[in-house]
């Protein structure tokens, strides 16, 4: 089927966010378009794979909205390169805002997908935006389980005294997400497999992009080692839930995630598809795995939009 993509923005708490909306051809002549709202990794952007699964989902007839995360990418917010739980959320919120002012969307018909960090956002949003009414997460990452992992009152207590230090005037300390080349993971010693996977696909010509330029705010991150995106799930995460990973396991945990929301989740219809053989990050961009995941989704969302 044939996309178009149009660039467009939309308002968060006074920024503007840069976003892509594809729509079916014809979409524009109907006035009950199911959509879903597409939401990208931690450091990526909507170029990258959250982008590429908004486009085959287009092709699949939803209208489908991908964007940058505020603070990120072509999207406004100061200091730059900061990742905030809350502000994610609420770029998915808004996003859903923008939806409903669009005369060709169902505004009844409004899903979201998001990949490794962003369907722990996408899971976190649903629980309390009830416009929401089906859920898909690809390798969906609880990014806050992730850095809790690695000594976090260290983290936290270099992160109070970087905020102290850039209060009394220091230059804002701007930190990587991953090593910048192949090069310089090996010369770390770094060889655990979703890092090498990060890497080869952040990194290299394979998924590299100028909106995603590996680039952290420091002191963000008390933020994220704080948050939980899928705390009151039990209770609160009623919409259907397709959950999807791979069965090769690393260290970024998508696999164990995604067993733990399925466990948790109080939604009455619920699946966990694991595609045999594929990666983290085979499931960004590889077509094969991508498009197994792809036909569920679109299975799933025909079901349930």
């Amino acid at each position: 089927m044939t996309v178009t993509k149009k660039k467009v923005k939309f308002h968060v708490h006074g920024l503007q966010v840069a976003a892509i909306v594809n729509a079916p051809k014809h979409a524009g002549e109907k006035k009950q378009n199911p959509v879903i709202v597409c939401i990208h990794p931690g450091s990526s952007c909507k170029d990258q794979t959250a982008g590429i699964y908004a486009e085959k989902l287009a092709e699949l007839g939803y209208v489908t909205i991908v964007f940058d995360a505020s603070y990120q990418g072509e999207s406004e917010g100061e200091p730059r390169y900061a990742e905030y739980p809350a502000a994610r959320v609420e770029d998915i919120r808004s996003a859903v805002d923008y939806l409903t002012t669009l005369n060709y969307v169902d505004e009844n018909r409004i899903g979201v997908l998001g990949v490794c960090a962003g369907g722990g956002y996408a899971v976190n949003a649903a629980m309390t935006e009830r416009r929401i009414k089906a859920v898909g997460t690809v390798v969906g990452v609880n990014i806050g389980r992730g850095y809790r992992e690695e000594d976090p009152i260290k983290v936290l207590e270099e992160i109070a005294q970087q905020r102290t230090a850039e209060a009394r005037g220091a230059e804002p300390m701007v930190t990587q997400w991953i090593p910048n080349s192949h090069a310089e993971r090996e010369e770390a010693g770094m060889s655990e497999l979703d890092l090498v996977g990060a890497v080869d696909y952040y990194r290299t010509p394979r998924g590299q992009n100028p909106n995603s330029p590996n680039k952290l705010k420091f002191t963000s991150m008390d933020s994220v080692i704080g948050f939980d995106a899928f705390h009151l799930a039990e209770s609160l995460l009623t919409q259907p839930l397709q959950i999807i990973v791979g069965d090769v396991q690393g260290a970024f945990g998508s696999y164990k995630d995604g067993h733990e929301l399925y466990d948790r989740a109080a939604s009455e219809k619920k699946d966990l598809f694991v595609i045999e053989g594929a990666s983290h990050y085979d499931l960004y961009d590889r077509p094969v795995p991508v498009s197994k995941a792809v036909e569920k989704l679109g299975a799933f969302y025909k079901e349930n939009l």
